[in-house]
C-alpha cells in the first residue's frame, strides 16, 4: 500500500483539529505505518519510522499510536498477547474476521460480510445497538512441533 496525499492530509487535518502539531516525527511514522501491506506491531513501527527519520524515537512512536487509531487510517488487533497488532485501515466497508496462528503470531484476514448482519440481529434482538464487532479464530499449524509452516518468524 502506498502512501497517498489525500491519507497524509486526512492525518495532518486531524492532528490540526486536536491542536497538535504535524511533525517530521508523526509524519514518518504515519508514513510507516499506513505504507504497510501487512500486519505490524509498534517495535515493527519503530524500524520502519526510523528508516525514514532517524530522529524518530520509541517514545514518539507510543505517543503517536493513539493519535493514528484516533485518525481512523490505522486500526489495531488484539490477539491476547501482551501487545497489540496495527493496520492501515482500507476503504472496504466488508467486516473482516482473523484467523491468528498461535505459533507465528501470523493474521490472516478473510472478509465475513455475514458479521455486519448477524451482529445486528443478535443486538437487535435484545434490544441493543452494536458499537464493535469481531470474530477472531485462533488456530495452529498442522505441522505440530516443528516450526510453523507459514515460515512467518
Amino acid at each position: 500500500m502506498t502512501v497517498d496525499n489525500i491519507a497524509i492530509n486526512k492525518f495532518k487535518s486531524f492532528l490540526l483539529k486536536k491542536g497538535l502539531r504535524v511533525t517530521n516525527q508523526r509524519l514518518s511514522i504515519f508514513k510507516a505505518a499506513y505504507g504497510s501491506s501487512d500486519f505490524f506491531t509498534a517495535e515493527d513501527l519503530l524500524v520502519n519510522s526510523k528508516k525514514l527519520d532517524d530522529s524518530v524515537s520509541r517514545a514518539t512512536v507510543y505517543r503517536a499510536l493513539p493519535l493514528l487509531i484516533g485518525s481512523n487510517l490505522i486500526r489495531s488487533v488484539d490477539v491476547g498477547k501482551d501487545y497489540k497488532f496495527y493496520m492501515p485501515v482500507d476503504n472496504i466497508k466488508s467486516q473482516k474476521a482473523q484467523i491468528v496462528c498461535l505459533d507465528c503470531d501470523k493474521i490472516f484476514e478473510i472478509d465475513a460480510p455475514f458479521m455486519e448482519w448477524y451482529g445486528k440481529s443478535v443486538a437487535q434482538k435484545h434490544g441493543l445497538i452494536v458499537e464493535d464487532q469481531r470474530l477472531q479464530v485462533s488456530a495452529r499449524c498442522n505441522s505440530i512441533g516443528k516450526s510453523c509452516v507459514l515460515n512467518h518468524k
